[in-house]
């Protein structure tokens, strides 16, 4: 877990397992046509989110410290800056499994936006 990648690995794993179902339905909303209607319980989602990103970036970067790595300002930023991996690998999946896209323009026009929301997620959650 001292070692970069390991540690960036499993640093974005659990605040991606927080938002997990709520991005299912975000995903639904925007690209389905279909009503969001959970606006309280997204933010509690997005409270726990801050929550899991924060305990995991300070828990690795403990690590990093008691190790003696003088390179952990980018490992802390990256720890939970790793969860838009996921979430890019997820929206990745949402295209193959649930939409019927079949013309270039609606497939770059879907990977343009979710690159687009992938790299704010990284910043957002890698500021945590």
């Amino acid at each position: 877990y001292t070692k970069p990648l390991p540690g960036i690995i499993m640093g974005g794993i659990l605040p991606f397992g927080c938002i997990f179902i709520q991005l299912f339905f975000i995903l639904n909303s925007i690209w389905s046509h279909q009503m969001y209607y959970m606006f309280g319980f997204l933010f509690l989602v997005f409270i726990i989110l801050v929550i899991t990103c924060s305990e995991a970036t300070i828990l690795l970067c403990y690590f990093h410290l008691c190790a003696e790595d003088y390179h952990w300002q980018w490992r802390s930023f990256l720890t939970s800056g790793f969860t838009a991996v996921y979430f890019l690998i997820y929206a990745i999946h949402y295209f193959f499994s649930k939409l019927q896209i079949t013309g270039t323009a609606s497939t770059i026009l879907y990977f343009g936006y979710t690159m687009i929301m992938v790299l704010i997620f990284f910043l957002f959650t890698g500021k945590y």
